[in-house]
């Protein structure tokens, strides 16, 4: 199988049609890998997204629950958010669970990285592993969160996801290679 090492696609001009402090979105005019002309919008994200599945020493885990703007929609969630770009993503990874929880977790593995949409965005979120946590304090949520925090058994959080109750793609990703890493899941 060959895969080219350049990019394919040929920018002949491009325009930040929005930028905000998260986002921007740029508008290319490009020529297509089999030589076409056309044109693509990319979103970029200036942070890194993460998200935490925390398990607790009876395999129950923290879901926080919000509203999400973009889909008109409450939400259950692993606890997740943005990373500063240049910060140890495990860092990141302990204040967002600190933050959204108030739970510190004494062991934090780097599960993998999954992406939701490579088509039209940069966005790479990073998954993350959190065991033997402890009660730390209340939330510390941001001036623009209101976030409600469960408490669900694995098999639960399991449940939750063939039901369809989590829409991110990330969560799936997430449970399964955590599922994996406990032995839970076995792939030859």
């Amino acid at each position: 199988m060959h895969h080219p090492e350049e990019n394919p696609w040929k920018i002949t001009s491009e325009k930040v049609v929005y930028d905000n402090p998260w986002i921007n979105l740029t508008e290319y005019q490009v020529i297509n890998p089999s030589g076409n002309p056309g044109i693509y919008g990319k979103v970029h994200y200036k942070n890194i997204a993460i998200g935490v599945l925390p398990l607790d020493n009876e395999l129950n885990t923290y879901l926080v629950g919000q509203f999400r703007f973009a889909l008109g929609q409450y939400s259950w969630e692993m606890p997740e958010g943005g990373g500063i770009i240049g910060v140890d993503p495990i860092a990141s990874a302990k204040r967002e669970l600190l933050e959204e929880t108030g739970y510190r977790f004494e062991k934090i593995e780097f599960l993998g990285n999954t992406s939701a949409n490579p088509t039209t965005t940069n966005n790479l979120m990073h998954m993350f592993l959190a065991t033997g946590g402890e009660f730390d304090a209340v939330q510390e949520l941001d001036k623009d969160e209101d976030v409600e925090v469960i408490l669900v058994s694995l098999d639960e959080f399991i449940k939750m996801t063939k039901e369809n109750k989590f829409i991110q793609s990330m969560h799936m990703t997430a449970i399964f290679l955590a599922l994996q890493k406990l032995g839970r899941v076995t792939i030859q």
